[in-house]
């Protein structure tokens, strides 16, 4: 069975309002896990890629909150797109996922929500030792 099947679309509370609209989620709540540190990628030139690693051990939700853009996973076997354009709709991907980023629209702006704190030795960024971990572990 993929490990890609652990990947999933969650829609977010949206609260509908004439004076405009308001999205939130909540650890634990809307996800399955705990926030430990939230970042965002914004102003990526036309054509640049982002990503481009797996994590050892964090999991992520990413969100376009402006914008669109589509993340690519690969488990090492198989690989899914997936585009981002909703801000009321975020990716869940667990950890062990290969993943990058492209086809950024003009002005995107991707808000990433993480289970762990900053840590280098987390990245594998060599996709030929990310497949040599998972079909270790296999």
């Amino acid at each position: 069975m993929s490990s890609l099947n652990k990947v999933k679309l969650i829609s977010l509370p949206k609260i509908l309002d004439e004076r405009g609209n308001l999205s939130f989620f909540e650890s634990r709540n809307h996800l399955p896990f705990e926030i430990n540190r939230v970042y965002w990628i914004y102003d990526v030139p036309g054509g640049e890629i982002r990503g481009g690693h797996a994590f050892k051990q964090q999991e992520e939700i990413i969100v376009a909150l402006s914008g669109s853009f589509d993340i690519v996973l690969n488990d090492g076997m198989d690989e899914k797109k997936f585009t981002l354009n909703r801000s009321y709709s975020g990716l869940y991907i667990p950890a062990m996922i290969w993943r990058h980023m492209e086809n950024f629209s003009t002005n995107s702006l991707a808000f990433v929500a993480a289970s762990t704190m900053y840590d280098d030795s987390d990245y594998m960024r060599l996709f030929d030792e990310y497949k040599n971990t998972i079909n270790d572990r296999s």
